[in-house]
């Protein structure tokens, strides 16, 4: 069993194992954005997208990335590239609104 699930999932040694943790961790985070969107939105009877959603984003995409790079997957890497970029602009244009505010 241990040996189909390391050739299934391409864990060899232990630095892979680890690898494979912080891919999880970076899913995790990425997962969880949706479910506190739903949430928030239940709770608002509206449509909310809150602030902790792209910090969640940006800490997910930059965990995912480094997994990707670490894979040598080019789509993938590409992908969370591209996310890394447009959450830190969503939470530039956020905090730049609330500075105009005050």
């Amino acid at each position: 069993m241990h040996e189909a699930l390391s050739r299934l999932f391409d864990m060899d040694t232990m630095t892979d194992v680890i690898w494979v943790g912080i891919g999880l961790l970076g899913q995790l985070l990425f997962t969880g954005r949706f479910v506190l969107q739903w949430l928030a939105s239940e709770k608002a009877r509206r449509s909310v997208v809150p602030v902790t959603f792209w910090y969640l984003s940006i800490g997910g995409a930059v965990i995912l990335l480094a997994y990707a790079i670490h894979r040598g997957d080019l789509v993938f890497t590409l992908g969370q590239s591209f996310g890394v970029i447009v959450y830190a602009r969503n939470l530039w244009l956020i905090r730049a609104e609330r500075r105009a505010a005050s």
